[in-house]
């Protein structure tokens, strides 16, 4: 198993609650190529902390990378809410970005 992926796990034993170290797992998993852990890392923090704002925009590059454009549109929306009753207006920019970048590439499948 990956040494970062082990301290990660480690660190989390210590700190179940800190969403953080859920993230960092899941996207050690998306960088290991590990899909089926990722899609649980991500679906888990959805699940159980929903306002961590930055699960939202990995998790819908990580779902249009695996071909499943309507659920990564869903999880865009789901996190410019988010991100706007939290008010950071960075990462909503950086959502609407990867929402409107996720249409152009639907229309583009088209032609």
């Amino acid at each position: 198993m990956n040494e970062r992926l082990v301290q990660l796990q480690q660190l989390l034993k210590e700190s179940p609650k800190d969403p953080f170290l859920h993230y960092a797992i899941t996207m050690e998993h998306v960088k290991l190529e590990n899909k089926d852990d990722a899609l649980a890392g991500f679906e888990g923090l959805i699940s159980s902390f929903a306002d961590y704002v930055g699960t939202y925009y990995h998790f819908g590059k990580f779902l249009e990378q695996q071909q499943q454009l309507d659920r990564a549109l869903e999880i865009y929306q789901q996190g410019m809410k988010v991100a706007q009753s939290k008010r950071n207006m960075h990462a909503l920019g950086e959502l609407r970005g990867a929402y409107a970048m996720a249409i152009g590439e639907s229309d583009d499948d088209d032609e």
